[in-house]
């Protein structure tokens, strides 16, 4: 009955032009989806080149100053931007702190359109006041990003829907069902046996077109090959839940049209109603503070401790005698009092911004353990982990991102406090950034959506009206 319901099934197809259609709407829209990810995966690197190449002119301009000042020559420059003062190298010659692409960035854009991707941190900024946004448009914000991911969350369980929708309906509706009642082979393995063949179509239709995609717009998928097989073993187990989903319709519903508006209505349910219902919990069950709020306490504090400042740096000089070794010679100016007090502030305000943090990660807790209940959920945190653009990976960056800053302050905070110049010699010695990215594994979604579909297929087996082994014929 399998190799009949095969060649069955391939002829139907053919004839009725599916997998002919299905074939030329995946290579459109998986080919307009990965070239439009592609070239914001190319602006995000230019606008990263663009900004390391500044740097690089501005440190040629400033070694050019340095050996002018060392030679003794008079150069035209303010006197607070000379770099043999070490703070004029901290605050205007500052390094890039990029967050590189990924080889299948382009996958998804995830928090990209959110986020930006570099940042300069200088020895005067505020750690916590570093601008990790970026001014985006609204229009595109509401309608997101036409990227691979965009295809296969909710694109493609469309596609299935229509493909599948009527297995069983269509059948005993045009009266065909009771020809195929001379066969020993219950209805729930006849179901089951045409969506799977359906399911083996399109998941040959899906990697052919993507392979197809790939190689013509220069990519090679079996470069990386286990990022590539790990994207196509995500999108078979998607789509498998939707063809269990489609099992468990064409099974209870019954009619055509009925059939059709089920899987609609659990589509914009799975897809669009539990990820903006969970999205909201959230925000009203642990709402993040103030950040206005803490912007004001944060220059309330400064205003406090710039009266203040002389006080702060006796005491700061007394619990770091390294920075007090020539105390007696050097003249406490601006940013001897500044950088002083910059840390009494970032102190104090430790508590509001820890505050802040500890809300956004019981948000992003509280979707993490109701995600199951969205396969939609399941899928795009992985292709986002898998694109390095979720919002872990982005959190991940911040942090360095500050740890860098600190580290940059710390550079120069010898030079200011021993009254040191700032020298050619001690150019090559400038911290630098480099971005680790954390590898995230996607066997986990995997298996749990390989696990919600099984359950839909059993579930289908539990809720059909007649026992396993009855015949076509009652079910016509």
């Amino acid at each position: 009955m399998l190799s009949y319901n095969f060649k069955y099934e391939l002829k139907l197809l053919l004839r009725s032009r599916w997998i002919q259609l299905l074939s030329i709407v995946l290579l459109l829209l998986f080919g307009f989806s990965v070239y439009n990810g592609m070239q914001k995966v190319e602006k995000r690197q230019n606008d990263i080149a663009a900004a390391q190449q500044e740097v690089k002119e501005n440190d040629a301009m400033m070694l050019k100053l340095l050996d002018s000042v060392e030679r003794g020559m008079e150069v035209s420059a303010s006197p607070w931007t000379i770099p043999t003062s070490p703070m004029a190298v901290g605050n205007y010659h500052p390094r890039v702190a990029a967050m590189e692409t990924q080889s299948m960035s382009f996958v998804s854009t995830g928090q990209a359109d959110l986020f930006t991707h570099y940042v300069k941190p200088t020895v005067a900024g505020d750690d916590f006041a570093l601008n990790f946004a970026e001014m985006t448009s609204p229009v595109q914000l509401l309608f997101g990003s036409f990227d691979l991911a965009f295809v296969i969350i909710y694109l493609l369980p469309l596609l299935i829907i229509a493909f599948s929708y009527n297995v069983l309906s269509s059948e005993k509706e045009s009266g065909s069902l009771r020809l195929l009642a001379a066969q020993p082979i219950g209805i729930q393995n006849w179901v089951l046996q045409k969506l799977g063949l359906r399911f083996f179509w399109l998941s040959v239709l899906v990697i052919a077109a993507l392979i197809i995609v790939f190689l013509s717009l220069g990519l090679n998928p079996f470069a990386g090959t286990t990022l590539f097989f790990g994207l196509l073993g995500l999108i078979l187990v998607y789509m498998l839940f939707w063809f269990a989903l489609a099992f468990l319709v064409n099974l209870w519903v019954g009619s055509s049209a009925k059939n059709a508006v089920a899987m609609l209505g659990l589509w914009v349910v799975f897809v669009l109603l539990v990820p903006s219902v969970l999205n909201q919990l959230g925000n009203t069950i642990y709402p993040m503070p103030s950040r206005t709020l803490m912007i004001n306490e944060m220059r309330s504090l400064k205003a406090e401790v710039t009266k203040k400042q002389d006080e702060i740096l006796d005491n700061f000089l007394r619990d770091h005698p390294e920075y007090a070794l020539n105390d007696t010679t050097q003249s406490r100016g601006f940013y001897h009092r500044y950088m002083a007090s910059q840390k009494l502030v970032k102190e104090e305000l430790s508590p509001v911004v820890n505050a802040y943090e500890e809300q956004l990660q019981k948000q992003q807790h509280w979707i993490g353990r109701f995600k199951w209940i969205s396969p939609a959920i399941i899928a795009q945190e992985s292709l986002n982990h898998m694109a390095g653009t979720s919002t872990q990976d982005y959190e991940n960056f911040r942090k360095q991102v500050i740890a860098f800053a600190g580290t940059w302050r710390e550079h120069f905070m010898p030079f200011l406090y021993n009254n040191q110049n700032f020298s050619q010699k001690d150019y090559p010695n400038l911290p630098s950034f480099t971005y680790i990215q954390k590898s995230q594994s996607r066997l986990s979604a995997i298996l749990l959506l390989l696990g919600m579909a099984i359950g839909l297929f059993g579930l289908g087996f539990l809720v059909s009206k007649k026992g396993k082994h009855v015949s076509i014929l009652n079910q016509g």
